[in-house]
C-alpha cells in the first residue's frame, strides 16, 4: 500500500508540474554586445545546471535582444511580462538600459535582477529590483585606496565620460577616497564616447605627469584611448573599473593593455565557492576553455539567485514571494563569491583587482567590503 501511495504521489507531482518562465533582456548586438553575450553564456550554463524546482516545476528562459538601446530594453521587458508571462526578469547590463527594464518591472510588480549595473542610485525608490554586483562607490573607492596605500601613488588624473552616470559615479568615488587618503587629483578630463581622437587629452596628461590615470570608461573607448596614449609615449599606469572586465578590451587594446589595472567581480583562477568550481568545470566542458569571464559569472549568479528564490516559493509561486526571497538573500555561495542582498536590493560582496600582463588579465588582490 505504501508503494502505491508513493507512486501516486510521484505521478501527481509530474501531472501538476508547470512551466515557470524567466525573461532575459540583454544587448546581444550593438556596441555593448560583448557584455550581453558573455552574461547570456553564464545564464544559459546556470540554467543547464539547475532548471527544475523541487516541486517539479520546469524553469524556462525567454531571451530578447535589447540591441544596447534604452527604448528596446523597455520594449523587450514589457513584451516578456505581457506576452510571455515571465515570473522574473534578468537584465540589462548598462545602468541606463537597466533602469528601463526596472521601470517595467516596478510597474508590473515583477522581480528583476541586474547582473552588472553598478550605479549607486540604481535602486533608489525601487521595490522589485535588485542586483548581484557591487556598487560604483565601492569599486571606485577600493581602487583609490589600493593605489595610494599599496602602490604609493600620490598624484592622479581622472579621465571620464560626462555623458554616462557610470563614469561620473566612479570618478566621484575615486576622487573622494584618493583625496581623503592624502592624494592629489591633478585634473579631471572629460571626453566623449563619440570621439575617435583623444590626442588633446593625452597631451594634457603628458604635461601633468601623474602617477596614475583613472579612466572609468567602457571597453571600446578605453581600448582606443590607451592605444593612442601608448602611441604618444604616455607610459604612466592606467586603471579602470569593470567596464573593461571583458576579453574584448584586451583584443582591442592589444599590447597597449599590458600593465592595465581594473576592478572586477570574479577571477576564475581563484574560485571562491563549490558552485564556482562546478561552474568552471562545466564551462570548460561546454566551451572548451577555462577562462570564465567576469560577466559570464555575474549572469550565472543573477540566474542562481532568482532560481533559489523561486525554489523557496515553490508552494506559493508568485512574484511577491520571489521578490521577498531575493531581497532576503543571505550568505549565498554564488559563482562569483558570497552574496548578500538587503531589503533595498543592493548586494554586499567582495571585489577582485586584476592587472593585464602579456595580454592576459591576472589576479592581483581580493578587496573585502
Amino acid at each position: 500500500m505504501k508503494k502505491i501511495i508513493l507512486i501516486l504521489a510521484i505521478l501527481n507531482s509530474f501531472i501538476i508540474a508547470k512551466e515557470v518562465k524567466i525573461g532575459v533582456v540583454m544587448p546581444l548586438s550593438g556596441n555593448t554586445a560583448a557584455y550581453g553575450q558573455s552574461a547570456l553564456e553564464g545564464i544559459k550554463l546556470a540554467h543547464l545546471m539547475k532548471n527544475t524546482l523541487s516541486n517539479g516545476d520546469k524553469v524556462e528562459l525567454v531571451v530578447l535582444d535589447s540591441r544596447g538601446d534604452k527604448i528596446e530594453s523597455a520594449t523587450a521587458a514589457t513584451r516578456l511580462v505581457a506576452r510571455d508571462k515571465v515570473l522574473g526578469l534578468i537584465g540589462e547590463m548598462l545602468t541606463a538600459n537597466t533602469l528601463q527594464v526596472m521601470s517595467v518591472a516596478e510597474s508590473k510588480k515583477v522581480p528583476v535582477i541586474a547582473p552588472a549595473a553598478t550605479s549607486d542610485k540604481l535602486l533608489n525608490n525601487k521595490n522589485y529590483s535588485s542586483r548581484v554586483c557591487f556598487m560604483d562607490s565601492f569599486q571606485g573607492s577600493s581602487l583609490a585606496k589600493y593605489a595610494f596605500n599599496e602602490l604609493k601613488y600620490q598624484k592622479a588624473v581622472i579621465v571620464m565620460d560626462a555623458g554616462t552616470d557610470y563614469s561620473l559615479g566612479l570618478a566621484r568615488a575615486f576622487e573622494k577616497e584618493f583625496q581623503a587618503k592624502g592624494g592629489k587629483v591633478l585634473e579631471k578630463i572629460k571626453v566623449s564616447t563619440s570621439s575617435r581622437d583623444y590626442k588633446a587629452a593625452i597631451t594634457q596628461i603628458l604635461r601633468l605627469k601623474p602617477d596614475i590615470v583613472y579612466m572609468p570608461l567602457y571597453y571600446n573607448e578605453a581600448a582606443l584611448f590607451i592605444r593612442q596614449a601608448k602611441a604618444l609615449n604616455l607610459n604612466v599606469p592606467f586603471a579602470s573599473a569593470d567596464g573593461v572586465a571583458d576579453e574584448t578590451f584586451i583584443k582591442l587594446a592589444k599590447e597597449a593593455s599590458n600593465g592595465y589595472l581594473f576592478t572586477d567581480n570574479f577571477d576564475y583562477t581563484h574560485p571562491p565557492t563549490n558552485l564556482s568550481k562546478d561552474f568552471i568545470a562545466l564551462y570548460e566542458k561546454e566551451y572548451r576553455k577555462k577562462e570564465v569571464p567576469n560577466f559570464t559569472a555575474m549572469g550565472a549568479d543573477a540566474y542562481f539567485v532568482m532560481f533559489e528564490a523561486m525554489n523557496k516559493c515553490k508552494n506559493d509561486l508568485n512574484s511577491k514571494c520571489v521578490n521577498d526571497q531575493i531581497h532576503s538573500t543571505k550568505d549565498f555561495e554564488g559563482v562569483s563569491g558570497i552574496i548578500n542582498i538587503d531589503k533595498s536590493g543592493n548586494a554586499t560582496r567582495s571585489l577582485v583587482l586584476k592587472e593585464i600582463q602579456n595580454q592576459k588579465a591576472n589576479f592581483k588582490a581580493t578587496i573585502n567590503p
